[in-house]
């Protein structure tokens, strides 16, 4: 066999083994091989990343934004309000936990007992899906309802859940992906009423960066430029 030969038939087999549907494991080795994923998983602790998000219900929002965070120190820059960009963009400086980190929010055997519901082939990859049940009555508003594992890396691919306050109640699911070796948020739906009112909310990230550090200066508040004032008369 000339060399063309054996490259072509090489080829053929990676083709042949790339088609064939990855084999359904047994669930409880699945949820072991979950728990050890999560265990290993470090979330980023320096970022940046875009995200907008849109709102219909008692208020309406459609903005978009770009966000620096390293730990909890964060820069929020508003670009754009109802679809039309800011000449001068509204930059907040703060501290806040990553509400929508995976670590954060993926139910875990300490707090849920997760029960098998079939496993699916969904765009070409193997999921698994769990129904989550808390261990406990929730001392918090956010409770995970389901859970959708990825059959390749054990991570969750798509976490359900449901969320109530004083003022009101709802649903929505939070997708995740795998994003230069960060397992990190895509797009989070809520459907939910609030005050009696139905709402909507959605949410996308993109263009995630990962820097080792950022300049100390990120975090530090823009100062107001003088105002001109008239000598006096």
């Amino acid at each position: 066999m000339n060399v063309r030969a054996l490259l072509a038939a090489v080829a053929l087999v990676a083709a042949l083994v790339a088609a064939t549907p990855a084999q359904q494991l047994d669930s409880q080795l699945v949820l072991a091989r979950y728990e050890m994923a999560m265990g290993d998983l470090v979330a980023p602790k320096t970022m940046i990343f875009s995200y907008t998000i849109s709102q219909a219900g008692p208020t309406d929002i459609e903005q978009r934004h770009r966000l620096y965070r390293s730990g909890l120190n964060v820069r929020d820059e508003t670009l754009s309000d109802d679809g039309v960009g800011l000449k001068h963009k509204i930059v907040r400086i703060g501290q806040r936990e990553d509400h929508y980190a995976v670590t954060r929010l993926a139910p875990r055997a300490t707090l849920y007992q997760l029960l098998f519901l079939h496993a699916s082939h969904v765009d070409g990859r193997l999921t698994y899906d769990y129904q989550a049940t808390p261990l406990a009555v929730a001392g918090g508003g956010f409770t995970v309802t389901r859970v959708s594992i990825d059959g390749s890396t054990y991570l969750p691919r798509v976490i359900a859940f449901h969320t109530a306050s004083a003022s009101g109640h709802g649903s929505g699911q939070i997708a995740y992906g795998n994003v230069a070796n960060h397992w990190v948020p895509l797009a989070v739906t809520i459907d939910a009423v609030v005050n009696g009112k139905r709402a909507r909310e959605r949410i996308t990230w993109s263009d995630y960066r990962f820097p080792a550090t950022l300049p100390a200066s990120t975090f530090i508040a823009p100062h107001p430029l003088p105002h001109a004032t008239l000598p006096p008369m």
